[in-house]
């Protein structure tokens, strides 16, 4: 009788790098929520660099496609987003300051969506309850974060970050500690 061997995911068995970057992850966020401010800030620079590269790639990209499409349309999308990046990069706490007010409006209009979609699956879905919480709670945050426009911008999107990577770390790392001893 032949034994069937389950396949083993070598990247779940490479324990090494990848409990170093769950842990770098961890630290990272562990920063991040002690020092948010510079956390806030060096994202957005990160996202104005971003930016810069995209502009120059759209502009490389609108001057070689003369054939396939309009190249002026093009040219002002990849200069615009090379000027947003630049003026991003050179003013970092404005830039802070535009993030929040984006993510404020981005989680107050995700919020009402959800509520709206919510209302609309309650015949559907037994869960629609926890679209409408998850909904309400978009609508209040966002509505926290422009009440304390401008005040909030210097520590929100650092402690976001740092939440965000703490979790995640801390997941990869249980996460990857449990398929390891699974596949003992």
């Amino acid at each position: 009788m032949r034994v069937i061997e389950p396949e083993i995911d070598e990247q779940v068995i490479s324990s090494g790098w990848t409990t170093a970057i769950a842990i770098l992850m961890i630290v990272l966020g562990i920063i991040a929520i002690a020092f948010p401010f510079f956390a806030s800030v060096a994202s957005t620079l990160l996202f104005g660099w971003i930016f810069i590269f995209a502009g120059i790639t759209q502009i490389v990209y609108a001057f070689q496609s003369r054939g396939a499409g309009k190249v002026i349309g093009k040219l002002i999308l990849g200069l615009l987003y090379l000027l947003a990046g630049i003026l991003v990069v050179v003013n970092p706490f404005e830039g802070v300051l535009a993030l929040t007010l984006v993510l404020g409006v981005t989680i107050f209009v995700q919020g009402v969506i959800q509520v709206a979609i919510a209302f609309q699956m309650r015949r559907i879905s037994s869960n629609w309850g926890l679209m409408l919480v998850s909904g309400i709670i978009g609508i209040i945050f966002g509505i926290f974060i422009w009440s304390n426009f401008p005040f909030n911008a210097v520590w929100l999107i650092g402690t976001f970050i740092g939440i965000n990577l703490l979790f995640d770390g801390v997941w990869m790392l249980t996460l990857h500690s449990g398929q390891r001893r699974a596949l003992q």
